[in-house]
């Protein structure tokens, strides 16, 4: 028996033997240096994605504690920081310490929502339901509280088809009139406008004038003809049609759609006369060369500086990949699955050392003449008045993207005020992006509805907005747009298009996609910004990412959960001109930004775009925001605003 004396007299004195007590100090002093290792290993993920603390010892221990008590890699826990960061308007890349209180809540609403997902038959209880049943409205909405969540069905009634809104304090329904309001109902601020751009500030002195009409002129404004767009949907010749069979895609059609992403671009760089043609990478040589392949991840996990492959193509390389050294650039963003052209030299054969990286598709080059299918759609005026030609037409949207329900219910109250607004506000456009019935509600995920997702869509969504239609007359225009979160809709990306009428005529281009490719390249994306005056706006650059690579989803290997089939119309998520508009719906912050584009300086060297994330029309039990933009034939030519509902 080792006998030696206590290292805490006072604590450990009465012990037979400090055996005990070694073991004790020993274990604390490992989870010390256990403690260290994590703490620095966090710093360098933060650093790594460009953020820097005021009081990094403090932060470091909090997000260490973080990770220990939730279960979270240092990889993991800077991935929820940049979705907080990136969701609040906090200034600059400093991480404050008085952030972390706020930054607990999100770790914990984040791991809420695993818990739910991976028990649907959970139930969170909140104040809601303790409200409801002591208030004693309804005996039978108490009951059905009561029951367990397993034993409770909501009803959807097929005869409820009347869906002129009712209004209960406040409360827009479609259904009969309930005696309790929900949190949506309640809620105390309406359509606030969170954010706005304003080009054209004479065109919103008569915005504001409009506005201040009495009740009698807001009448007479409804009946006032309707300014109409021609909308056209681009997606015949692809064969994304309803009903099409996908998910069948082998690894030849992968291998081939990535090949030909490389190609493309490689004939394009080489035809804008800026750069040569591109040669193997792989191979030895002290001579500058120039090659253009996809970024790849060297092993699991996400990007470093040590795990960056790049991969050329096969009628350049056979396919074969080299390690790319970035060192000496003082600026660049790169994501695996990006198509890049690399200036550099190769003497070894094993690492190609990067002296210039360029990652824009040339302005002046086309993918293809024919448009991707339901990702791009152009509109026109009908009006054109002959003693208007010298003024900049105008085109004017609202834009909402899905759920259009809140968690706690199915009564689709957001979508019913927005139509509501949508009336008042007389726009040409109404684009709705899904999704509609949202396969992540609680109610979808239990079954506890008795209408199939189907009728949902049908009596819950379409009814109100063919009344919004039919209310505003045959010049109204309403685009919908499935999202692969949408019970009722084929699970796969891309997806086939609703049936939409079209026309032919041709005014601005906007393009949509409804896949939270945002969101998805945040998570995967590696930067770096040395340059005095460089751009740190995070959210400009992950969306020129989706510009410069010419494809709505050019992330691979895909985020998980994405059913992504390249046997499915490839073609499908290219971009061949930059639009007017662009349209990514995200769980990020939502924004409305002018994006340039180009290496010129000059303006007939660049290209621009408005980069719109309207936001979630409805987030948990409230509501969300949506975006109301008028176009004036250009895109530094716009007025908008990021509207709460």
């Amino acid at each position: 028996m080792i006998k030696r004396k206590c290292f805490n007299v006072e604590e450990f004195g009465s012990h037979q033997s400090c055996l005990a007590c070694a073991c004790i100090y020993l274990l604390g002093q490992l989870g010390y240096l256990l403690g260290s290792a994590m703490a620095e290993e966090i710093g360098e993920e933060f650093k790594r994605s460009g953020f820097t603390f005021d009081e990094e010892e403090e932060i470091l221990k909090r997000c260490v504690t973080f990770c220990v008590n939730y279960n979270l890699k240092p990889s993991d826990i800077v991935s929820s920081w940049e979705v907080y960061y990136l969701n609040r308007p906090l200034d600059g890349s400093v991480v404050e310490l008085e952030q972390m209180d706020g930054f607990l809540q999100h770790l914990q609403n984040e791991q809420k929502e695993t818990v739910i997902k991976g028990e649907p038959d959970l139930h969170v209880y909140s104040s809601k339901d303790v409200d409801v049943i002591l208030n004693d409205e309804n005996e039978d909405l108490n009951e059905d509280i009561l029951k367990t969540p397993n034993g409770k069905s909501q009803s959807l009634h097929k005869e409820r088809l009347d869906l002129t809104p009712y209004t209960n304090g406040g409360l827009f329904s479609s259904g009969k009139p309930s005696k309790h309001e929900t949190p949506f109902g309640q809620r105390t601020e309406k359509f606030v406008v969170r954010f706005n751009i304003n080009s054209m500030p004479d065109m919103v002195t008569a915005e504001k004038e409009d506005n201040s009409e009495n009740d009698e002129d807001a009448i007479i404004k409804k009946v006032r003809p309707l300014q109409g767009c021609s909308l056209t949907v681009h997606g015949s010749g692809f064969g994304l049609e309803p009903n099409c069979r996908f998910m069948y895609d082998k690894d030849e059609d992968r291998f081939n759609a990535l090949d030909n992403r490389i190609m493309r671009h490689a004939k394009a760089l080489a035809a804008s006369g800026l750069y040569e043609e591109a040669v193997d990478p792989t191979v030895a040589s002290q001579r500058s060369m120039f090659a253009v392949g996809m970024i790849y991840c060297d092993g699991e996990g996400h990007l470093n500086d040590k795990s960056i492959l790049l991969q050329s193509s096969i009628a350049h390389s056979g396919g074969q990949r080299v390690r790319l050294e970035l060192q000496n650039l003082s600026q660049f963003s790169i994501f695996p699955g990006q198509v890049v052209g690399i200036e550099g030299h190769n003497p070894s054969g094993h690492c190609l050392i990067a002296s210039k990286f360029v990652d824009s598709f040339p302005l002046s080059a086309t993918i293809d003449p024919i448009l991707p299918p339901a990702k791009k759609i152009a509109l026109n005026h009908d009006v054109q008045p002959i003693n208007q030609s010298s003024t900049p037409s105008e085109l004017s949207m609202i834009i909402a993207s899905g759920p259009y329900t809140t968690t706690d219910n199915l009564l689709f109250e957001p979508l019913t005020e927005l139509l509501a607004y949508a009336k008042r506000k007389v726009p040409q456009l109404l684009i709705l992006l899904g999704p509609f019935v949202d396969s992540e509600h609680s109610d979808i995920k239990r079954g506890t509805v008795e209408m199939s997702f189907e009728e949902i869509f049908k009596f819950e969504v379409l009814r109100r907005v063919q009344n919004y239609a039919e209310h505003m007359g045959p010049d109204a225009r309403v685009l919908l747009m499935p999202s692969t979160r949408d019970a009722n809709h084929d699970f796969v990306f891309p997806q086939p298009p609703f049936d939409i009428p079209s026309d032919l005529k041709l005014q601005a281009k906007i393009a949509c996609c409804t896949m939270d490719i945002l969101r998805h390249l945040s998570g995967e994306e590696l930067s770096r910004n040395l340059t005095k005056g460089g751009t740190n706006d995070r959210l400009s650059t992950l969306a020129s990412h989706i510009l410069r690579q010419r494809s709505f989803y050019p992330l691979y290997p895909p985020a998980e959960g994405v059913p992504l089939d390249f046997s499915l119309a490839p073609q499908a998520l290219d971009i061949s001109v930059i639009p007017d508009i662009l349209i990514l719906p995200s769980d990020m912050k939502h924004f409305v930004k002018v994006i340039s584009l180009g290496e010129g300086g000059s303006e007939e060297e660049q290209a621009r775009c408005v980069c719109v994330n309207p936001g979630r029309l409805a987030k948990g039990e409230g509501g969300g925001t949506f975006v109301e933009l008028n176009y004036f034939g250009r895109p530094d030519q716009i007025n908008a605003s990021v509207v709460s509902i």
